[in-house]
């Protein structure tokens, strides 16, 4: 797979766990965008339309279940592979994760960033 053109957006607040991610994505090639709040996050959904997206949950400014939300109501956006990435791992999160469409719902915990660059290579087109 061609993955030097792909372009992955990481929307996530906390400045040291998004490096961790982008450094491993873009040693597999991907290009990474980095959003530290849901608005910007966003934004740049809409302007950039990546490949796939790594939503984290708690955010400041719109949180990601809001930005999952805006992505599914945007006919530029809506076909977006979300991944929901986050340290939030409560049956009930997950299943709103689900009904808004996330492509999948991963708990930061259970995976390191080289496992989560390997596990995005099923959803990026």
């Amino acid at each position: 797979m061609d993955t030097e053109r792909k372009k992955i957006l990481i929307i996530e607040d906390e400045a040291t766990i998004s490096s961790m991610y982008q450094s491993s994505l873009e040693k597999d090639g991907y290009t990474v965008i980095i959003a530290a709040d849901g608005e910007r996050g966003w934004q740049l959904a809409s302007t950039q339309l990546p490949n796939l997206i790594l939503l984290d949950i708690i955010l400041p400014k719109l949180d990601g279940f809001s930005v999952l939300d805006k992505l599914q109501h945007d006919p530029k956006t809506k076909n977006i592979p979300v991944i929901m990435l986050t340290n939030l791992g409560q049956d009930e999160d997950k299943e709103r994760g689900k009904k808004l469409h996330a492509a999948d719902y991963w708990v930061k915990a259970d995976f390191t960033p080289t496992q989560v660059s390997d596990k995005i290579k099923n959803y990026i087109k």
